[in-house]
């Protein structure tokens, strides 16, 4: 990007600067200032969605345990993605971008993650300028008084801008009734959403009945949250997984004794906290390994002189999950 002195741009060129800030291709101030002709688009700052670029990005979203069917979605939204971005260089016409999504599942399965990795992955092909999670809840947006709501939610969507704002357990900014300030919250949202158009990607998140009663109490929510990913419970073998590949991301591995024993706990406590929808999935296997990991270090400490093997392997005496939930 140069700056210099104001020369007029073409009317070609001026609808094409219109049309990539109406798609999420530049921000307002980057659209404005190529529109006053004191800056120009260079190589840098084009449009980065090519085809080769989104199979490799996508690459992290398909190293994720489970998740099919999020990962399905989100090849669709990045198809859709690709596909506008080509007909707009056709001159044929495209379809609003509008990215604001609905996740919905139950504690611990992946929602949070594939936020993080979404708000990477929509800044490294150019759709947002930061690529930055801003992650909030009721108690970070619903003040204590008439208008400090408006003001505390308005700071995390300008905090958000070019990023994503992750609201998790939305629903709950709607559970106080007609007087309660989290109604502020929603309308203070709603209207972000509008004002900042393009600059950042609101995801709300929570149980899947509480969602779809959230959506219904606000008239505008709806059609301003097109796309929906639900995150199931995970299978004891992605859970296996994802305790495999969490191990392995802090060099350690499970014994094959260890892996069974791991194996049946898993079956019984997926089975018996699944009825009081309790279980945390992915959250219950990182509290069960780091418990795990404090009681081989504990094992090792009375050894004298562990190996590099004794050291990296956890052997089914170390696991633990009495704090596990």
């Amino acid at each position: 990007m140069r700056t210099g002195p104001k020369t007029p741009i073409p009317r070609s060129q001026r609808n094409d600067v219109i049309r990539d800030y109406q798609e999420g291709q530049i921000a307002l101030a980057e659209a404005l200032s190529l529109l006053n002709g004191t800056s120009q688009r260079t190589a840098d700052t084009a449009p980065r969605m090519t085809k080769q670029r989104l199979y490799a990005l996508l690459g992290d979203l398909d190293a994720l345990v489970g998740l099919e069917e999020v990962k399905s979605t989100v090849r669709q939204v990045f198809a859709f993605l690709y596909m506008q971005e080509r007909r707009r260089q056709a001159h044929l016409k495209t379809e609003p971008v509008v990215l604001h999504m609905v996740f919905t599942g139950n504690p611990g399965t992946g929602k949070t993650t594939v936020a993080r990795l979404l708000a990477r992955l929509f800044h490294e092909c150019g759709l947002l300028s930061k690529g930055h999670l801003v992650e909030v809840e009721r108690a970070d947006l619903v003040g204590e008084y008439i208008g400090h709501t408006a003001q505390k939610t308005r700071e995390h969507i300008k905090e958000a801008l070019g990023g994503v704002l992750f609201i998790d357990e939305a629903y709950s900014l709607a559970r106080g009734g007609e007087k309660d300030f989290g109604r502020e919250a929603i309308d203070c949202l709603v209207k972000g959403m509008e004002d900042y158009r393009n600059q950042f990607i609101a995801i709300i998140a929570g149980y899947e009945d509480e969602m779809e009663w959230f959506l219904s109490t606000n008239p505008g929510l709806p059609s301003r949250f097109p796309i929906h990913l639900k995150f199931p419970d995970y299978s004891v073998t992605a859970l296996l997984g994802i305790a495999r590949q969490m191990a392995a991301e802090r060099q350690y591995r499970f014994s094959v004794e260890a892996e069974a024993k791991l194996r049946h706990e898993l079956q019984r406590v997926r089975t018996d906290t699944l009825r009081s929808s309790a279980f945390s999935n992915a959250r219950w296997v990182r509290n069960m390994l780091e418990a795990t990991i404090r009681q081989h270090a504990l094992r090792l400490f009375d050894a004298s002189d562990p190996s590099r093997e004794a050291m990296v392997t956890l052997e089914a005496a170390d696991l633990v999950w009495g704090g596990a939930v």
